[in-house]
């Protein structure tokens, strides 16, 4: 099992940054590639981005390339979500996720492990 918890969520302006952090523990969730979803109010969840076991490749979701940065501290068992120049369409519920292993994918149903997301608000 793999626990997941988010934290860094808030209110923003326009143009203005946030750092999303999850932090995982359980059986070698170190060793396991992480991703970031976001879902907003009556759409489906997203792919934003998502990172390898050792960091050693990055991947996102085309509306942020750019702009968000995925990075992850396997001393600390944490993957943070770097978030700049963010949009009001950016505003979503982030959830961290992981598919308990080496592969990792931009679809939500290969992920096994989800935490319960934390709310970013960016205002106009």
């Amino acid at each position: 099992q793999v626990q997941l918890v988010e934290s860094g969520g808030g209110t923003v302006q326009t143009g203005e940054s946030l750092r999303l952090s999850c932090a995982a523990s359980g059986r070698t969730s170190s060793s396991y590639a992480m991703a970031w979803f976001r879902q907003a109010p009556g759409k489906e969840r997203d792919f934003v981005a998502r990172v390898t076991w050792n960091g050693g490749r990055t991947y996102y979701g085309d509306s942020v390339k750019g702009r968000f940065t995925i990075s992850r501290e396997n001393a600390k068992n944490t993957v943070y979500l770097q978030m700049n120049s963010l949009k009001p369409e950016d505003t979503a519920v982030y959830y961290c996720a992981s598919t308990g292993g080496f592969y990792s994918s931009g679809y939500s149903g290969d992920y096994s492990y989800w935490g319960q997301g934390t709310q970013v608000t960016v205002s106009s």
